[in-house]
């Protein structure tokens, strides 16, 4: 008898270490390139802040999905008016913010009012210029009225600009950031990582990870050994460069999907003599669109004529307005008086499609005789100097935002471009919701972008993923600049 219970005993062990061993797994950790300079959606531009924190920690009325439809969020429902002008938003009740106070439709105002404020620090304010008035109905109802109808204003309420904030932690939220999603932030070791845990007391359907580290890997180098070794089981935005040393190994999936990245070299519009539309034709016939992608994104690029995604159903090719043809770059220097060329700087940011991407084109300018200066920038500096300053000639970056064409009508933004043609075109699709005028216009919007050669338009960002092959739920695409986690687990 005690011979079978210690048979039975040791049985009931080894299963119960079997089981263990083969429990899928609920901890995550993410290699990112950048590091956020720091943790509020609601007041920075960089991309960084909103692939960690988006649908994650912080959450708006609306989100956009992983193939960019329009999905309900903090909002469970909404109408709207006969005359488009009248939203009003059904709040889901039972939500609190990961401090323990409540939300209700006071957050919303709150948030939306501080984002549309004469002194917000909102680096995409635009979004709710429209707004015209915000009414608390009740704890869980709130109305939106328009200055005039707007076909974008719920895909323009999904944005990580967007997210409501609590009037208690929305001063702090750079450095602790206090969300109402699925994950709540738990540190920030500074140049290292930012660590966020799963939320106990989270309003919706719960997420199957209990804590996910998003790792800086500012080196594309190092982050081979890392997926290899396990230390990091995912990348979402890999460095196309790699993909050959991982393609083929079972142990993990190579994802290359579509993003809203349109790479441009940024042109400072009113500094001479880039202000001379000559000058601003010429570089753009002196780029080299297929060098450009092979060097910097080992060919998966996508090429661009205009600020628009080739997976968007209003873009409008006009890659063949610039073909690469030095001759006629030289023709039209001379037509500006600088037959001789001229020197000038290249401020390129850290990611590598901007650094190798920067390299090609300083070779390819100077055979029509610019001479550029590489100046490498961190982050930080770009954001300071380029973004926020202007002081810069050219640069190198890639524009992440959804839809971002009206961009190029703000009179404060770093191209410093001007053109009342182009603003009266984003007006009027500001007021426009009937889909076949919207795409005539953007049609319009685009053909005047490339023949102002505001920018020059070298290709889409790919997204280049690459995780174990035993994570589900990460997005293929990027119809903005997102790690959704919601959905991510580990299989058996």
């Amino acid at each position: 008898m005690k011979l079978w219970k210690t048979i039975l005993a040791a049985a009931v062990l080894t299963f119960a270490a079997a089981t263990s061993a083969f429990a899928a797994r609920t901890d995550l950790v993410i290699g990112i390139p950048l590091e956020p300079p720091h943790l509020d959606p609601t007041a920075g531009a960089a991309a960084a802040i909103d692939e960690v924190l988006y649908a994650n920690v912080f959450e708006g009325l609306t989100r956009i999905g992983p193939n960019g439809e329009v999905l309900p969020d903090l909002a469970e429902s909404w109408a709207i008016s006969d005359d488009g002008k009248t939203y009003s938003f059904k709040l889901h009740t039972g939500v609190k913010f990961h401090d323990g106070s409540g939300f209700s439709a006071d957050d919303v105002k709150f948030s939306l009012d501080r984002a549309r404020a004469d002194n917000s620090v909102n680096a995409q304010k635009g979004l709710f210029a429209q707004i015209d008035r915000i009414d608390v109905v009740d704890p869980v109802t709130v109305k939106i009225t328009l200055k005039n109808s707007q076909g974008s204003f719920l895909y323009n309420m999904g944005w990580g600009d967007a997210v409501i904030v609590s009037p208690k932690s929305a001063d702090t939220n750079k450095e602790k950031p206090i969300g109402t999603g699925p994950f709540k932030f738990q540190n920030w070791a500074k140049g290292s990582s930012i660590t966020l845990v799963k939320s106990d007391n989270y309003w919706g359907a719960p997420v199957f990870l209990d804590k996910v580290e998003f790792r800086i890997v500012p080196d594309a180098a190092a982050a081979v050994p890392a997926l290899l070794s396990g230390d990091i089981q995912a990348f979402p935005f890999f460095d196309p460069d790699s993909v050959s040393q991982v393609k083929g190994d079972p142990r993990f999936h190579v994802v290359i999907g579509s993003t809203e990245g349109e790479t441009i070299l940024a042109i400072n519009n009113k500094k001479p003599p880039f202000d001379k539309l000559q000058v601003r034709q010429a570089i753009s016939f002196a780029l080299d669109r297929k060098a450009i992608i092979d060097g910097a994104s080992a060919g998966l690029g996508v090429p661009i004529g205009s600020h628009m995604s080739p997976a968007n159903k209003d873009y409008v090719d006009l890659t063949g307005l610039y073909p690469h043809n030095i001759d006629k770059a030289k023709e039209l220097l001379k037509e500006a008086g600088l037959e001789k060329g001229f020197k000038a700087t290249l401020k390129l940011p850290p990611p590598s499609y901007a650094r190798l991407g920067g390299e090609i084109i300083a070779s390819e300018l100077r055979e029509i005789g610019i001479d550029l200066e590489i100046v490498p920038v961190e982050w930080a500096q770009w954001l300071d100097q380029v973004f926020t300053k202007k002081d810069y000639d050219l640069t190198i970056v890639s524009h992440t935002e959804p839809n971002d064409l009206g961009i190029y009508s703000r009179k404060d933004y770093y191209f410093n471009y001007d053109n009342p043609a182009f603003d009266t075109i984003i007006a009027k699709l500001n007021l426009t919701s009937d889909e076949t005028k919207r795409k005539e216009l953007l049609g319009e919007a685009q053909k005047i972008l490339a023949d102002d050669a505001v920018v020059g338009f070298l290709y889409e960002l790919p997204k280049v993923g690459v995780w174990d092959a035993k994570l589900q739920g990460l997005w293929e695409n990027a119809p903005i600049q997102a790690n959704d986690l919601t959905k991510v687990k580990w299989t058996e």
